[in-house]
């Protein structure tokens, strides 16, 4: 039953992790979200209340990352005297971040193990790394850097958006080259993402009558071509130049999938390093004259 790839929902080896470790995360977060008492997480005895039950609403809560008086222990339930004494302290926080990515981990694995005994290139698992990463990097990788996890990313709207502004006060993400390569994997996947959808949309063969939806002119698993790569091509070739498009579908695939995963992989890759404070570039008063004065510049507005 495990290895049965006739099931209806793949299990497999890591299958017998995932949702195991994936369900406690989940059962975890709602509960915390929902009931949790406030949380000591700056370690000076002035708890922070995250939970609906203390007055928050879906967008001010969230759960509150472990004390700073725990730092980067591990600290499960036994390891406190008491539930409520783990509670104030932030074990939720722990508890649910590394059952999370041990399940998104197991769910990883889990792809590439389907993959395997279909027969199947194992890229899909690859390119799943990217966010898998990221999250590491945010939940483990950075609070590990800095010394404590009530350094780590809060499990809420308004705690995620906290975080993002004290990491660029305090790290200058935004001026972090590999920050820039994500941004542009980001933005660059999407525009890429939008391009060839339309490009594809707009070349269907048209094989229905005019008055019905171009969609039922496909039937799934046809041998047939369902829209004209040469005909895309060529477009693109001209709007722009030829060298622009792609005349190969796998290659164009590949591309689109490649893209924003290297870039997320680079970001990811700068929140590790700002984790141990290789910061972004710092072009403030980095223009001096052959005296050594300091000219004003735009430049000291960078940071």
């Amino acid at each position: 039953f495990i290895l049965s790839t006739g099931n209806r929902l793949y299990v497999g080896w890591f299958g017998t992790f995932m949702f195991p470790l994936s369900g406690l995360a989940i059962i975890g977060y709602m509960t915390a979200f929902i009931l949790a008492p406030p949380v000591d997480i700056d370690g000076i005895r002035e708890p922070v209340a995250g939970s609906l039950l203390y007055g928050n609403n879906i967008i001010s809560g969230g759960v509150i990352p472990s004390s700073n008086a725990i730092g980067v222990h591990f600290y499960p339930e036994w390891e406190s005297a008491t539930l409520l004494e783990w509670l104030y302290n932030g074990g939720t926080y722990q508890f649910i971040v590394l059952h999370f990515i041990g399940g998104v981990s197991s769910w990883m694995g889990r792809e590439w193990e389907f993959s395997f005994r279909l027969g199947m290139r194992p890229w899909i698992y690859l390119a799943f790394s990217a966010p898998l990463i990221a999250a590491t990097a945010v939940f483990i990788l950075y609070p590990i850097g800095q010394g404590s996890f009530s350094d780590g990313m809060p499990l809420g709207m308004s705690g995620t958006f906290n975080f993002m502004l004290v990491f660029q006060a305090e790290h200058n993400i935004l001026m972090h080259p590999f920050h820039i390569l994500g941004v542009a994997g980001v933005f660059g996947g999407s525009l890429f993402s939008a391009m060839h959808g339309s490009l594809v949309t707009s070349s269907l063969l048209a094989e229905s009558p005019g008055d019905v939806s171009l969609n039922i002119g496909y039937n799934f698993g046809q041998e047939d071509e369902t829209y004209s790569i040469s005909a895309a091509h060529g477009y693109f070739g001209r709007l722009i130049f030829q060298y622009a498009s792609f005349n190969n579908s796998r290659s164009l695939h590949f591309f689109l999938g490649g893209w924003p995963v290297i870039g997320i992989w680079f970001t990811a890759l700068g929140v590790s390093t700002m984790a141990f404070n290789l910061n972004g570039l710092n072009f403030n008063q980095s223009i001096i004259d052959s005296n050594g004065h300091l000219i004003n510049s735009w430049a000291d507005l960078m940071n």
